[in-house]
This record gives C-alpha cells, structure tokens and sequence, in this order.
C-alpha cells in the first residue's frame, strides 16, 4: 500500500476556553482550499451553536471514526478531520484508519447562531485534551465556535506552532473516491423515530465478534423498528459489521430520528454497503459502511469507468470552474451550465471525486462541493487496475470483434470480454470471484478504453511511464 507522509501545520492547538457569557470553542485550521485560492489557516465560522452539547458529541463521533481501525485494529490511526465551509453549513468529515467507515457531522443552519458561514475546505485539529473538554459539555453552557484562527492572530503570528506528521496512505484517499460513488445510489429504506431507533442501536453488539464466515447480516424494516433477516429481501438493508456503528453512541441520548439508506437489492444479494444517519437538532451525523469490515472503500471500483476515458477528464475540467462550495451541486444546473448530457455531468463528478472535489448527501440526494485538504492528484495514477488496463491498450493486447473483445495478458493468457446489455463480463479470475461487485477488470477496462477510442498506444504508454515515475 503506497504512503506519503502529510504534514499538517495549526497556529496552535484546538482548545475549548472559558469566555465572558460562556465558553469558546476554537478549532484550528490548516492549509485550505477557498474561493480566493489557498490559504494557510483559513476561517469558515465566528458565532454560537444553538445545540452545544449536540455539536460537541458530534464532533467526538467524527474523531472517533477518524482515530479508529476496525479491521487490523492493532494498527494505528490518526487523521485529522476535513472540515468544509458550504455557505449556509458547516461539514466535518472522516475516514477510519481500515478505509471501511466514512463518517460526516452537517452542521446545518438552524444548528448555527450570529455568524457568516465561508466557503472551504481543510483540515481540523481534534486532539486529544480537547476531546477531553468536549465530553464535558453541559446541555446550558453558552458555546462560541470559531472554526480558524482569530482575525488577530491572522495578523501578529509568525507561523505554524504545531504542526503534525501523519501517514496518509493512497486507498484512504481513493475511500473518499469510492465512497461518494457508492451511496450515490441508495435510496432511504427505513426511517425510525427516536425512540426506536435507540433502542434498536443499542441492542447491536458492540464487539468484533461477526466475522466474514458469519455471512452479511442484513436488516427489513418493520412498523417502527428493524427486524433481523437471514437473507436479502426485496427492501432489506445489509448490516455489515454492525459493531462498526459504535462512534453513534455518541449521540444517541440527542438522536430524533434514525434514517437508513442502501441500494435496492434482490433475493441472494451479496453484501453491500449502507448509510446510517442520527438525526439531531439542527444537525445530521452520518456513518457509512462498507460491504464488509475487511473490506475498505478504496478497492471497490466504482470510479474506474469514469477514470477510464479521457472525454470525463475534459468534462470534468469544465465543471470544475463551475463549482463553488455549494451545499447542493444540481446535475440539471450543471448541464445546462455546461452544454453537457446529465450523464456525462455525472461522469465528471464521479472524475472529480477521485481528488476529494466532491462528495454526496444522502439526505438531500445531492452532490456538494469539497476540496480535501491533500496530494489527491496522485490517486488516479496508483490505481492499479487502471494503470494495468492502460498499459494492456499500450502494449496492442486487445482485439475487439462485435461484443466480444480478447485481451492477451502480460502472462500469454488470453481472456475474453462479452458485452452484455452494456455490462462488460470478462473470462478472468477476478470477474469470476466478484461478478462486476468491486467494479470492472482491467480487461474489462481496457475493452472499454478502446471502444470508445480514448486510449491510443502511444499516448497511453507515456502514461505508464509517466505513472511509473
């Protein structure tokens, strides 16, 4: 797994303070991304929470997802979170150390008091003396939240005072990539009022007990609840590694209202992914799983087609100037913007999502604009499958007749692409362990480059090399 060290730089640490009339909260910020270019310590948010206690229990959920590994848990992690200024909220974001959970806390507007929302994206420092004064919060305590350094100390401080070095691995930056692509098509199964929803929380185990052996457990909702089911079921949600649900703990006592999405699955579906989301006052807290807790975001390839032709990386530039840290990016806007097709404006999403450039909201069934806060250009490069589907192209190794295509392989095996109803099907070990489940083969792939043209040898081996490099 390839790893970069990233150094993130704060004026000083997050601390919660004794104020006049209250408390204030201060959140550093890092380098970030802004309307008017990068910035060093930029500052998204001055006023008050109008649910303290709610906000600081949320905020708690999201480090514990970020410090946490639930797959090779004797492994370390500990990334900052990524907070986003989107104009009328503020979103902080995280990804667990084993890439399996993506969490995010919306701050929404009703949850925000006396302040301007900017516009944004980096990192937050959450350390650990703050965690601690945080679990402190009373229900009546007065809460000042500054998200950035002070306009004084924007002005009189040299420099960084604290300035952290982590190991930022590729896979956990390709999650954000896959996640977004994912939930993208759930829709909500079940919503469960506040009571119910916590007693139903409260009753799953809390240890790493289900293993992959166990099979996928899987859930259908019932009157008010969640009933357990041994099977996929027409409106059945898959549960995987429910233990991974624990940072909801967090603020359960403050929940109003349980909402669970997931795609729409048939009898003897595999498992899949879901979205867990705590409703709060003036706030959502959302948890999303991947298929299996030894599975990670990162490997299930749902972005490889997008990556895969060069008219969504032009597309995708276009957009791009056309986003602006909206709450809500619409498709219809953007294609009208743009002169483009919805599904080619989708293309470049998904495009820009392997960069951390977007995410989605399942709640509002819409993209949002985002910039994460790291060397993410990088990510298509060290994909794997892509880089080997692209290097097949170079290498002259694919003949196409009809809908078939042959690819012969760097060891002499020659494998065979069907087309079926616009599903590419491939003769090769990997499709036949995952059945399209963690998106195309890399000779599906390379099948796909060459129908549409997008991939030339010569063009395609200076991106190997370039790749490689």
């Amino acid at each position: 797994m390839t790893r970069s060290l990233q150094a993130v730089a704060y004026r000083r640490p997050s601390v919660l303070e004794s104020a006049a009339g209250g408390q204030l909260l201060g959140l550093e910020t890092s380098r970030g991304a802004t309307p008017t270019g990068v910035k060093d310590h930029p500052q998204f948010f001055a006023g008050f929470l109008t649910s303290p206690q709610v906000a600081s229990a949320g905020l708690l959920a999201v480090a514990d997802v970020a410090a946490a590994r639930y797959y090779q848990q004797q492994l370390r992690a500990s990334l900052d979170p990524v907070v986003t200024g989107n104009g009328d909220r503020l979103r902080f974001e995280s990804f667990s150390g084993c890439c399996g959970v993506y969490a995010r806390l919306d701050v929404l507007e009703p949850g925000l008091d006396g302040g301007e929302v900017g516009h944004g994206t980096t990192n937050v420092d959450v350390n650990n003396p703050l965690r601690e004064a945080l679990s402190r919060i009373g229900s009546d305590d007065p809460l000042h939240l500054r998200v950035g350094p002070e306009e004084l100390a924007v002005t009189t401080m040299d420099g960084p005072v604290v300035e952290k070095k982590v190991p930022l691995p590729d896979r956990w930056l390709r999650g954000f990539a896959e996640a977004q692509v994912m939930v993208a098509g759930f829709d909500l199964r079940a919503e469960l009022p506040a009571a119910d929803a916590v007693r139903f929380l409260r009753a799953l185990p809390r240890g790493g007990a289900h293993t992959a052996s166990a099979g996928p457990r899987w859930v259908v909702p019932s009157g008010n609840t969640l009933r357990p089911t041994t099977r996929a079921v027409p409106g059945a949600v898959c549960l995987p590694g429910p233990e991974r649900l624990i940072a909801l703990q967090r603020v359960l006592r403050h929940a109003t209202a349980l909402r669970v999405y997931g795609p729409a699955v048939t009898g003897g579906a595999a498992a899949t992914a879901s979205a867990w989301e705590v409703v709060l006052p003036g706030m959502r807290l959302t948890l999303t799983l991947s298929p299996d807790t030894s599975r990670g975001f990162s490997g299930e390839g749902g972005v490889l087609d997008a990556l895969a032709t060069d008219e969504a990386a032009e597309d995708a530039e276009l957009i791009s100037v056309l986003l602006a840290w909206e709450p809500r990016v619409d498709v219809a806007d953007l294609a009208s913007a743009s002169g483009l097709t919805p599904e080619r404006v989708r293309a470049a999403l998904i495009r820009l999502g392997t960069s951390g450039r977007v995410g989605y909201d399942t709640a509002e069934a819409a993209y949002f604009h985002r910039e994460l806060p790291y060397d993410a250009e990088r990510v298509e490069r060290h994909n794997p499958r892509l880089r080997s589907a692209r290097a097949l192209v170079a290498a002259g190794a694919v003949a196409l007749d009809g809908a078939l295509g042959t690819v012969t392989a760097e060891d002499g095996h020659v494998h065979r692409v069907r087309d079926e109803a616009g599903v590419l099907s491939c003769s090769c070990l990997w499709w036949a362990k995952y059945r399209g489940g963690r998106g195309p083969c890399k000779h599906a792939l390379a099948v796909r480059m060459v129908r549409r043209g997008d991939a030339g040898a010569e063009r395609d081996m200076a991106r190997v090399e370039a790749d490689a490099r």
